[in-house]
């Protein structure tokens, strides 16, 4: 089961619209709610999806490069059971390279400083670096009943699974593996979610800042 599987597949059924339209997103969409950074489907899962900074071990000497094995190895033994790693490979983002790069031409005073700019971007921007490839890289698991939260409330479970993920940061610093934190978690499973179901449009079209905020506002998901 992959991660795009996981989150919206399965034949996961939708069962009550909630108050969406017929046939809307809302009412389609197996997902129910993002809290502290848990997703939260219909069918009543809770998963965390963490993303790993990856480090070329060949760069690394013998010694170090046994070390991160070791650690690695190490984490696997107590990590989740359906722990799953997932690589997503896409266009590089070169739009703020660009937008940066305008910003430039526009406070430069030398013609030819400019032009040499905007060669810069139709070669670089546009060009080469718009045929270059990024990867994410995930992990991504599932609370389990073996993970015992201590109380079978959303807000334990949530707690639970997050405590799994600092768990994780801690050993893989141990393998040299940045796994980010962002600051607004939410915003950034919203993001993430957006992307994989909107691959071509969320290259195009960013999501605004805030946006958890306005759909929390429109569908009074936090509402009491």
């Amino acid at each position: 089961m992959n991660l795009k599987e996981l989150l919206f597949g399965g034949g996961v059924q939708s069962g009550d619209s909630g108050g969406a339209y017929r046939d809307s997103i809302q009412a389609w969409l197996p997902i129910k709610n993002i809290i502290g950074g848990v997703v939260i489907t219909k069918d009543n899962r809770f998963v965390k999806i963490l993303e790993v900074l990856p480090v070329n071990i060949y760069l690394k000497s013998a010694s170090d490069r046994q070390n991160i094995i070791s650690s690695f190895a190490a984490y696997l033994k107590i990590a989740p059971n359906d722990l799953q790693m997932v690589a997503r490979t896409l266009p590089a983002d070169t739009q703020a390279y660009v937008e940066q790069m305008h910003c430039y031409a526009e406070n430069e005073d030398n013609e030819a400083c400019r032009e040499m700019i905007e060669d810069n971007i139709q070669e670089i921007g546009l060009g080469i670096a718009s045929n270059a490839m990024r990867h994410r890289f995930f992990l991504v698991f599932q609370y389990e009943a073996g993970m015992r939260a201590k109380r079978n409330t959303v807000q334990a479970i949530v707690q639970r699974l997050n405590e799994e993920a600092d768990t994780a940061r801690r050993y893989l610093d141990l393998c040299e593996l940045e796994v980010l934190e962002p600051r607004y978690c939410d915003n950034f499973i919203l993001n993430l979610l957006y992307e994989i179901l909107s691959k071509k449009t969320s290259q195009r079209v960013r999501l605004p800042e805030g946006v958890f905020d306005m759909t929390t506002a429109v569908h009074g998901i936090y509402e009491e």
